[in-house]
């Protein structure tokens, strides 16, 4: 079996931010067993690098969610490039390409540890009534800045993103699971951005939470993917007064993982350029074993719904 990492992505410090597994030389592993291996680790994603080898100037990737492979997340794709930069790469590479689902996503890093990944163009989707989502977000429809829209955002994986007023409604969401199963059952999104202007850090310059269940992953303590369509959904709207931002975003407090996402966001004419940045730290390695006891067959991969161009 493969080589393993596991890594703390959008983290200041070992033990906080975003947990991840980074197999290496995986090309071997059949999609079913790499599902397998996913859902044993039970992280928020796992990554799979098929060689060490460069295909059209990147390396070819796989990310799976203990429930399903999707076809790109954000804190994947900057722990995954660390990993290669330090461990493939010997710490020799300014920039380091991955060839996902989504297309090709390059990752820059500079002399003060952080990883940069410019995200694909951002796609609009449907708006949503307020009274549509404060009930699956066990929130008043008071607790919602009517000022902006609900609006599905995707930069390679489609969210809802929810604009609160303050932190206390931040704190206070949570997910009505009935509701919302039955709300994506007829969405292309199917997680749920909610943030807000205050932040417990005077440092920092907007609050966020993710809850992601249908991916197998009630809430997410730093995404990459979802803060992303963020970068994009504020300049799209100009939150700050402007069609430019440069953020520092907290997420995670909720559940003990404290993570720090930077945002660098620009609109000109209709071109976007979205960045993410943040901190990978490698916290532990091994190796996976196969057991000499039979397993039952592992059910079928379950490719994502997301239709081309989200």
């Amino acid at each position: 079996m493969p080589h393993f990492y596991i890594v703390d992505v959008f983290a200041e410090q070992k033990y906080a931010g975003n947990q991840l597994a980074v197999f290496r030389n995986a090309g071997a592993l059949s999609g079913a067993e790499m599902q397998d291996i996913a859902r044993e680790m039970h992280f928020s994603e796992t990554t799979f690098i098929f060689d060490e080898h460069l295909q059209n100037g990147g390396f070819d990737v796989r990310i799976f969610t203990p429930a399903e492979e999707v076809p790109f997340a954000g804190h994947p794709t900057l722990g995954t490039a660390h990993v290669i930069r330090n461990y493939v790469l010997n710490g020799q590479a300014e920039k380091v390409v991955l060839n996902l689902k989504v297309g090709q996503i390059p990752v820059s890093f500079g002399d003060d540890g952080y990883g940069w990944m410019r995200q694909v163009q951002p796609v609009f989707g449907p708006q949503h009534p307020i009274e549509a989502l404060a009930p699956v977000l066990g929130l008043k429809a008071g607790d919602i800045d009517g000022r902006f829209p609900i609006e599905e955002v995707s930069t390679g994986l489609p969210f809802f993103i929810v604009p609160l007023k303050n932190l206390a409604a931040l704190q206070a969401a949570t997910i009505d699971r009935t509701r919302y199963f039955e709300l994506i059952s007829h969405t292309t999104a199917k997680g749920i951005l909610v943030f807000c202007p205050e932040t417990r850090s005077p440092e920092n310059n907007l609050s966020v939470r993710v809850f992601v269940d249908y991916y197998g992953v009630p809430e997410d303590p730093a995404t990459g993917s979802a803060n992303g369509c963020l970068a994009a959904y504020l300049v799209q709207h100009q939150y700050t007064g402007q069609a430019s931002i440069d953020l520092r975003n907290e997420q995670g407090y909720e559940i003990l993982r404290p993570s720090l996402l930077l945002l660098r966001a620009s609109k000109t004419g209709a071109e976007f350029n979205i960045n993410v940045g943040g901190k990978s730290i490698v916290v532990a390695e091994g190796d996976f074993k196969r057991g000499s006891i039979p397993v039952p067959p592992s059910p079928p991969v379950r490719q994502s719904t997301i239709p081309s161009g989200w």
